[in-house]
């Protein structure tokens, strides 16, 4: 998948997930900014979840501002999909 554009998806409300999703050039790799209110327990499993969901969408080089206020695994993975299918123009919403 071919990044365009800037996208986000999500909220900052409770049991949600703000994802801004921006391209960047080619090889700058995976650039990701993460604040979770469960980064202590829950941190590194969010972090694998994130990569197995870029790997599923072929994307190596992304930058990802993500604020997670306790959201769910599905959640993570839609809100996720819905931004990175928004900054490839595959599907429209916010900042499109």
């Amino acid at each position: 998948m071919e990044l365009k554009q800037k996208a986000q998806a999500g909220s900052f409300e409770s049991s949600d997930i703000l994802v801004m999703v921006e391209p960047v050039e080619k090889g700058a790799g995976r650039l990701i900014e993460l604040k979770s209110i469960v980064m202590q327990q829950f941190g590194e499993d969010l972090l694998k979840q994130i990569h197995a969901n870029l790997d599923k969408f072929a994307i190596a080089d992304v930058r990802l501002i993500i604020n997670d206020k306790g959201a769910l695994p599905p959640t993570v993975s839609a809100r996720l999909e819905t931004a990175l299918k928004r900054a490839a123009q595959l599907q429209t919403g916010t900042l499109n």
